[in-house]
């Protein structure tokens, strides 16, 4: 090329990315970051909100990446168009919610936008050919690569050899045999190279990071779509899912019950939204209660519930405000729930 090539990278935050990245530095190449925010990314929120993670470090992945390597990130919203992808995967699901291939062929997708309308040449990822089960097998990346209509302009520098040639290596922006034939699901080679980078530090190899790879999450936004009768979702739908832990005692209503201080906090934001209760006696989490039509015998399982959740559950009273929605406040003096009469169907 007359001029210096010029690639755009999908950055999750993780080591491969990462790694992929640095690849095609040491080619020359100028790259720019792009990161899609879908609402379900697990970093930054449950390690900020709890106090239980205080001494994680509170960062952006994807941004603490882009730093080490000197390159811009841009984070684009894509929250509400990703719910097509979410609730209508043409390919389905994996073990839980999670539709990777899917998600995958969108995010190439809307990186190939991007790079359209900013000049830009051609698509890196850290993908690596049998490390994922549903989205990086050579056949399903072989879909993404069609899918997403990026074609031979998506290059994976990290099992590049093991792949058809593409566009930047015969056009020779880049060269294959400085690409890597990384395969299978073990994260040695990746570790060995990170070592070679100087990479001492970087998220978990193997962690996820998306929460619709989680089993527990997931049974909660199976329960939202299946009380409101659609998939349909809100942002702060899908962040409460996130913190408390998620009692229906009923099926009209559920209780989304404060674990620590740092989630009382985080839910102090949403008092407004939902009627909630507190326990004025003892110490105690503060408690959503999520539903519609709550009778009063509902309320007073609510505080029940609300006290044997805080340092009144072993006492055989305890007074627990309950706050509708207009603000109108009710104090209740009940014995707290024991932990026999909170069946375990109970959680979600």
């Amino acid at each position: 090329m007359s001029k210096q090539a010029k690639a755009v990278a999908l950055i999750s935050g993780g080591l491969d990315s990462m790694l992929a990245v640095r690849a095609m530095q040491d080619q020359g190449i100028h790259i720019e970051g792009i990161n899609f925010f879908t609402g379900f990314c697990v970093e930054g929120h449950t390690h900020a909100i709890r106090k239980h993670d205080q001494k994680k470090k509170k960062r952006n992945n994807a941004l603490w990446v882009a730093e080490q390597l000197g390159i811009k990130l841009h984070i684009i919203d894509v929250i509400d168009e990703y719910k097509d992808v979410l609730i209508n995967p043409k390919h389905g699901y994996g073990a839980n919610l999670n539709p990777c291939l899917d998600c995958k062929t969108f995010m190439v997708h809307k990186a190939m936008d991007w790079l359209k309308e900013n000049d830009f040449d051609f698509i890196i990822t850290g993908e690596v050919v049998g490390q994922r089960p549903m989205s990086q097998r050579r056949d399903t990346m072989n879909v993404v690569t069609r899918d997403s209509g990026a074609g031979d302009l998506l290059v994976r520098p990290l099992c590049g050899k093991n792949l058809p040639a593409t566009k930047p290596e015969l056009e020779g922006w880049i060269e294959r045999d400085k690409m890597f034939d990384f395969n299978g699901r073990s994260r040695k080679p990746q570790m060995a190279l990170a070592e070679t980078y100087g990479f001492d530090e970087y998220a978990q190899p193997a962690g996820g990071c998306c929460f619709l790879t989680d089993e527990s999450y997931s049974k909660k936004l199976v329960d939202l779509w299946q009380v409101q009768g659609h998939k349909d979702y809100e942002f702060d739908d899908v962040m409460l899912l996130k913190v408390g832990r998620h009692i229906r005692p009923r099926p009209h209503f559920k209780l989304i019950v404060g674990r620590e201080e740092g989630e009382n906090r985080f839910m102090e934001g949403y008092k407004k939204r939902f009627a909630y209760l507190y326990c004025k006696s003892h110490p105690g989490p503060l408690v959503l209660a999520d539903g519609e039509q709550l009778n009063e015998a509902d309320i007073e399982l609510a505080a029940r519930i609300t006290a044997r959740f805080g340092q009144a559950k072993n006492a055989t009273e305890a007074v627990v405000h309950y706050v509708a929605t207009d603000g109108t406040e009710i104090p209740y003096t009940i014995a707290p729930l024991s932990s026999d009469d909170l069946p375990q169907e109970w959680y979600i």
